[in-house]
């Protein structure tokens, strides 16, 4: 099942819906009150019992033709965690393109976590502003990113997917010369707008292996970014053991797991993003997430 947070046009109350084969928006509360708590984290920390009432109502639900698509958490309890250089020939591109701040390691031995605060979240079709990096460096980054379901802290590798409630896609939308300017990314990936996401969160019922997915990512239709997620450096339980070690992850937190070689960057001379130029974002199963740089 996919699910998707929307409002209906001309307000601007969360509701919770799903998507049917066709990308039609399904009203799950029409056919069961019980399913829209508000927000996405809420129906999250419903647990089993509420993800089984959300599917039985997506089976009789009517379309929402007046529906516009949120992204999928507008508002996660935390900010959003990120990983970076996770993919091994990204690792590779990013350490030889002069960004990497004179990192030692090409290919980190430990995550190399970073976060996004809420307000850089956007939505599928919402615009990235790109006014808001002075510098001239925009970059986009595809990703798969994990939503938790169960939360704890100290979860082992070995339980981690059984905390895993479904999967979105992400786009790390980056100031590359603020990132190197300032060290620490978050101001170079933190920008309002820099995060996009969605459209949708594919439950993790549907995704028996997260390794088995494929990204690819489009700049105005070339193809940037297309890497299987088997190819990450530190898969999705060994995030979650490391974050969690620690940190107690929430229902509704989000992981973003790295992006593939392909980024701009990675070009020479690199290939920075403009004004007018779309990002599309594809996953497996979860569908695309497209933006316009504004």
């Amino acid at each position: 099942m996919r699910l998707v947070t929307y409002k209906r046009s001309g307000t601007v109350g969360e509701r919770i819906g799903a998507l049917n084969a066709d990308g039609q928006v399904l009203d799950l509360a029409a056919a069961d009150p019980r399913v829209d708590w508000g927000n996405m984290p809420a129906l999250i920390g419903g647990g089993a019992a509420m993800l089984e009432r959300a599917r039985v109502a997506a089976a009789k639900a009517p379309v929402a033709a007046d529906a516009v698509l949120m992204a999928p958490i507008p508002r996660p309890p935390k900010n959003i965690f990120c990983v970076g250089k996770n993919y091994h020939e990204h690792a590779k591109e990013f350490a030889g393109s002069g960004f990497d701040g004179g990192a030692k390691d090409v290919v980190p031995p430990f995550p190399v976590v970073f976060s996004k605060p809420h307000t850089a979240i956007i939505a599928n079709g919402e615009p990235i502003l790109g006014e808001l990096d002075p510098t001239g460096g925009l970059d986009y980054e595809g990703e798969l990113a994990v939503v938790i379901g169960q939360g704890g802290r100290g979860i082992a590798k070995a339980d981690a997917l059984k905390h895993v409630f479904g999967y979105t896609i992400v786009n790390d939308v980056t100031a590359r010369h603020l990132q190197k300017r300032h060290s620490q990314w978050i101001l170079g990936k933190g920008l309002d707008t820099f995060c996009p996401m969605g459209p949708a969160i594919l439950t993790a019922d549907e995704v028996p292996d997260p390794a088995a997915l494929r990204l690819t990512t489009h700049v105005n239709g070339e193809k940037r970014q297309d890497a299987p997620v088997a190819d990450l450096i530190f898969d999705v339980p060994t995030l979650i053991e490391a974050i969690s070690a620690a940190i107690t992850l929430e229902p509704g937190d989000i992981i973003a797991t790295g992006t593939p070689a392909g980024v701009g960057i990675g070009f020479n001379p690199p290939k920075f993003l403009n004004k007018g130029d779309v990002v599309r974002i594809e996953i497996t199963g979860i569908g695309v997430l497209e933006n316009k740089v504004a």
